[in-house]
């Protein structure tokens, strides 16, 4: 899998998440529930990872988005 964005934010993640899957692009949300560890202050990112035969489609999805950065 690769990293294709990371984000701190929840309201990102979601839209996000709304694009891959309107693109039927496989995707998984790593580090999700460590907000439970940190009370729920949004200090650790969350990271969207793909599938690797997935990258450059997801890419150029969120590209076309203005959405492919870190923040």
């Amino acid at each position: 899998m690769i990293e294709l964005v990371k984000t701190t934010s929840a309201i990102r993640l979601t839209y996000l998440q709304a694009l891959l899957d309107d693109a039927n692009i496989s995707f998984f949300v790593f580090d999700q529930h460590i907000s439970m560890l940190e009370a729920g202050i949004g200090v650790f990112p969350r990271r969207v990872m793909v599938y690797e035969a997935y990258f450059l489609a997801a890419k150029t999805i969120l590209s076309e988005a203005h959405e492919f950065y870190n923040d």
